[in-house]
Parts: structure tokens; C-alpha cells; sequence
């Protein structure tokens, strides 16, 4: 037999568990087709990795690159970290199905994440024909798609706060339909933002029904993940149990006004699958977030976009109104909100702005007290005077609660990151995203090799044939004969997050501007070498991945 590449001498960590063992790899047409002691005469390639991990390209179960995979398909802070597929949708914000009466609503919403919602083409209506201008478009790394709620919800009646009539939910569950029968791998919802915050338990699980007849998943940025959490989790698993559908739990680390319930949440986990319902959950394991001050708005000021955004705080009433909202939190906002909730300004450090330049890697607290206000106030005017622009790090989970969730054994590792674009990785304009650059490295450095946390092959699993599995896909996240060559090479000793500061982050952060990881030295998509000697090459070998095709 030839073989395209033949990897010899590395220490497999195959996914499964297990320890590692040493074997030779050899691939052919994209997959791997033998495992053992190989003929090195017999290949087209030798790739001699002595002492090096050879594991499965690492499955990002949770991103957000829909927006940005797109303007950035050689996707170089995801490959270059070892991850080799995406699922794509989640927190029920997909870019399809959209109808052509609410493209342009759904296009604003997108402008969120700024630029780049305005350079990509907004071609296509229904989830196939986005699926078909990707594929066509070409990617680096495999995606699974996942069809959001939020986007369902959209298509046909707008950001309305409201449930939908008896027809807009059949014309929901049509879209649903089509968009599982084009490859989607299931629904994700976001029950903090607008409009899936509008929706209730019923809705959902109505959705649920249709995406569990076509064997997808459920996945769920729960309805609070502080204060309501428990009852979150509940609905979540509750429709599940009434849908028939597997559960996806998402970033389920407790954030700020819940910190320590771990104790009250994973017991459900356990209950329900002691029940039957499949629930799982993933998480990343940066205790901070970073982006734009005006995020933690209210839902119906959030939703109306910067502009809107900055004439609404002008009006004192309204201003009044909204800090009155945040503190009662009726209507749960998404993680960070909990730290304006409980007046911890202290833990929302600015970082990026182009007029108040002095602040940068001051909080909250501290411009407050130099300005002789409110910490609303300031945080209110701050978003005023800069026009939106300003962006902070908001701190607001805790370390240890990220480390009894990374031993739970039915958490998977995520980044809740994205694809960004090339000239953003070392700008000085580039957003703190950690997670961008450095998720998986981070943990195989600080968890696996220094705390000792997890041992290597449980990391990979978590990493790997766990997610995998969660998806359906038979064929990847496993070293096997017959499946695709997906692998990541890795040096261990060698393993470097440089995308911040690896243990809590101070001003002026030590690696900012992120910049890619050490360690990771090959990657294999579809059997083609990506990622060489450290350096990536100029090819697109990404799949698009489609559950009913697999």
C-alpha cells in the first residue's frame, strides 16, 4: 500500500481515554487506513514526530465564527491552535434562514460584531443555499452547522416580543425542517438575547420535536445563567425529556450571582440521565469576556442597535429605567450583566477606546471615583462619549468553579471563540478574545501539564471522540482505521498559550496583542498537511459537514 503521509514515531493519544501507545499513522485519500508498525518505503511522505502527541484534531463544539469564517476562511487562530472542525449557530444566532423581509433586520443585528457583517455577501436566503456558498467559498477547518432559534424566530416575525401565532410557528418549523434536511446538525437557542428571550418553554419544545425526527441535537444558552440558573437548567432539560432530543447545555460555568452552585446544578445532570434525557454540557475556562460596554444593555435597548442605544441613555428617565431593570433582572441578561447588577465595577477593566485613551487598563470604579460620579453614570456616559467604541474585559466567572467543571466527566471542552481575521491577530485594535487564540493550548498548558488537573488522554477525549460522539460524527475524533485524518501533533513541554496573560490578567497585559501558541506543530485536515513545522499552508481542505449525510 502507498500512503499520501506516513507519521512515525509519535505517541498516539487516540481519543478514547486510553493512554497514549506508540504506532505509526498511515493515510490515504484523506483518511487514515492503517495504525502499526508501517514500512516507511511505502509512503509518499514520512513524517518523523519522535516524542511528539499525535491526538485527533480537536472538535470546537461551541464557536461563533458564522460571521467571520466567511471574510476569513483560512481561519489561522483556530488551525493554528489544533482545532480541525467548528459547530457553528450556536446561541441562537445563525446567518440562515433568513426571508427576504427580515435580511435586513438580520444583517443589523450582525453589524454587533462590526465590520465584518457589512463585507460579506448576504447571498443566500435559505440554509442550504448558506451551506452551498461556503462550500463553494472554500474553508480551512470542517463545520457543523447548527440552525438558531433566534434567526427561525426572525425569519418570520421580526424581533417581536411576543410568542408566535399557531401559523408563525408552523412557518418556523417548515424553515426548521428544510434547514435539517440541508445538513443541519440540530437547534441552538440564546434565552438571554433578544428575540429568544421572548420565547417560552412550550415554543421550544415544539421546534425541539421537529429537530429530534431528524436525530439533531438541542443546544442552549440557558435563560440565566446567575441567579435563574437552576430553573435554566431545568427547562433546558425539560425539553429534552418532552422533545425526545439530546441536550447541549452551553458555556454552563456559573457566572456572577451564582458563583459556587455547582453543588445545586450538576446533580441535575445526573438525575435527568438517570431519567433517560441525554444532557451534556461544555465550557471554556477563561474567567473573563471581553467586548463592548453597550452589550450589557437591556434586551430592548440592546436589540436596537448603538445608535438608538446611545439616544435612549441620554433621556434621564430612560437611563433610570435601565439601571432599575439591570438591578431587578426580571428578564435575565447574558453572564457579564452580574457584575453591574452587584456593583462589582471594580472587575470591568476598559481596554480598548479611541477618545478616553487614559482609561485604558482602568475600571470601572476608578474612572467613577476620578470623575466624581456614579459608577452607572460613568458607565453610562462612557458609552455616550465614545460612540459605542469602547470595549471592556468584564472578569466575572471564577477559577474554581472552572476546575470542578473541567473534571466532570460529561464536560466537554469548547472556546466559545471565533475565526478573526488575519490582520487582527497582532493589531493593536485586536478584540480580547483568549479564547480565539489560545482555548486549547490553554488548557493542555495550565490544566494538564503544570496544575495537573486532567491527565492528557482525559483532556483529549474532552477535546476530541466526546463531542464527536455528542454530534454524530462516526467518522472523525478518533484515531481508527477508515476514519478521516483529522490529527493535531504536539509537543507538550513545549505547549504556550500567548494569547494573554496564562494566570489572571493585569494591565498592560503581557501578550497583548494575542499572538498565536507554541507547541502545536502539525495539523492534518482531511489527511492534507495545514499546519507544518508550526507554519501554515495557503490550502482550504475544510468540509462542510452535513448530519444527513453522514
Amino acid at each position: 500500500m502507498l500512503y499520501d503521509v506516513l507519521i512515525i514515531n509519535g505517541k498516539i493519544v487516540d481519543g478514547t481515554g486510553n493512554p497514549w501507545f506508540k504506532a505509526d499513522i498511515g493515510i490515504q485519500n484523506g483518511r487514515i487506513v492503517e495504525i502499526g508498525r508501517l514500512n516507511r518505503q511505502e509512503a509518499k511522505k514520512v513524517l518523523d514526530v519522535e516524542e511528539s502527541y499525535v491526538s485527533p484534531g480537536f472538535i470546537d463544539i461551541h464557536s461563533h465564527s458564522d460571521l467571520t469564517l466567511p471574510s476569513n476562511p483560512s481561519a489561522d487562530n483556530r488551525v493554528r491552535q489544533g482545532i480541525t472542525t467548528e459547530v457553528g449557530g450556536n446561541c441562537g444566532m445563525s446567518l440562515s434562514p433568513i426571508s427576504e423581509r427580515y435580511q435586513e433586520l438580520l444583517e443589523k443585528e450582525y453589524e454587533r460584531y462590526g465590520r465584518l457583517a457589512r463585507e460579506i455577501p448576504w447571498n443566500w436566503h435559505s440554509f442550504e443555499e448558506y451551506l452551498n456558498a461556503l462550500e463553494e467559498h472554500g474553508i480551512a477547518l470542517n463545520l457543523a452547522q447548527l440552525v438558531g432559534h433566534g434567526t427561525l424566530r426572525m425569519s418570520v416575525m421580526g424581533i417581536e416580543k411576543r410568542l408566535p401565532t399557531e401559523k408563525e410557528l408552523d412557518k418556523m418549523k417548515d424553515l426548521l425542517a428544510e434547514s435539517m434536511e440541508a445538513g443541519a446538525f440540530g437547534m441552538s437557542t440564546g434565552l438571554v438575547y433578544p428575540p429568544g428571550c421572548y420565547s417560552n418553554t412550550e415554543e421550544l419544545i415544539e421546534l425541539c420535536k421537529v429537530v429530534a425526527q431528524y436525530g439533531g441535537i438541542y443546544t442552549s444558552h440557558i435563560r440565566g445563567e446567575r441567579e435563574t440558573i437552576v430553573e435554566a437548567l431545568k427547562e433546558a432539560i425539560k425539553i429534552g425529556e418532552k422533545a425526545g432530543i439530546p441536550v447541549q447545555v452551553s458555556h454552563n460555568c456559573p457566572k456572577y450571582g451564582a458563583w459556587h452552585r455547582l453543588n445545586e446544578t450538576l446533580p441535575l445532570y445526573d438525575v435527568a440521565r438517570a431519567n433517560g434525557i441525554e444532557v451534556t454540557l461544555d465550557n471554556d475556562t477563561h474567567t473573563d469576556f471581553g467586548t463592548y460596554l453597550w452589550h450589557a444593555l437591556p434586551q430592548w435597548a440592546y436589540e436596537k442597535g448603538i445608535k438608538e442605544a446611545i439616544t435612549i441613555i441620554k433621556n434621564p428617565k430612560k437611563r433610570e429605567r435601565i439601571k432599575r431593570e439591570i438591578e431587578e433582572d426580571k428578564l435575565p441578561g447574558f453572564g457579564p450583566i452580574g457584575l453591574l447588577k452587584h456593583n462589582r465595577w471594580e472587575r470591568i477593566v476598559i481596554y480598548q477606546c479611541k477618545k478616553n485613551t487614559s482609561f485604558i487598563g482602568k475600571n470601572i470604579k476608578e474612572i467613577a471615583k476620578e470623575r466624581r460620579a456614579s459608577s452607572f453614570d460613568t458607565f453610562f456616559n462612557l458609552i455616550m462619549e465614545e460612540k459605542g467604541e469602547i470595549k471592556a474585559i468584564f472578569d466575572y466567572m471564577n477559577l474554581d468553579d472552572i476546575r470542578t467543571l473541567l473534571k466532570h466527566p460529561l464536560m466537554m471542552i469548547c472556546s466559545d471563540g471565533q475565526v478573526r481575521p488575519k490582520e487582527e491577530v497582532l493589531s493593536k485594535n485586536a478584540s480580547y478574545f483568549p479564547c480565539c487564540f489560545g482555548e486549547y493550548p490553554y488548557v493542555l498548558e495550565r490544566f494538564v501539564r503544570e496544575e495537573k488537573l486532567l491527565t492528557l488522554q482525559e483532556a483529549i477525549r474532552k477535546m476530541t471522540s466526546f463531542p464527536a460522539q455528542k454530534l454524530g460524527l462516526w467518522d472523525r475524533g478518533i484515531i481508527r482505521k477508515g476514519m478521516w485524518a483529522d490529527l493535531t501533533i504536539f509537543n507538550l513541554e513545549r505547549m504556550k498559550d500567548k494569547s494573554t496573560n496564562l494566570y489572571p490578567h493585569s494591565y498592560p497585559f503581557k501578550n497583548y496583542p494575542p499572538d498565536y501558541p507554541e507547541g502545536i506543530d502539525y495539523v492534518f485536515i482531511n489527511g492534507e498537511i495545514i499546519l507544518e513545522n508550526g507554519k501554515q499552508r495557503d490550502i482550504l481542505p475544510g468540509k462542510i459537514l452535513r448530519k444527513n449525510l453522514l
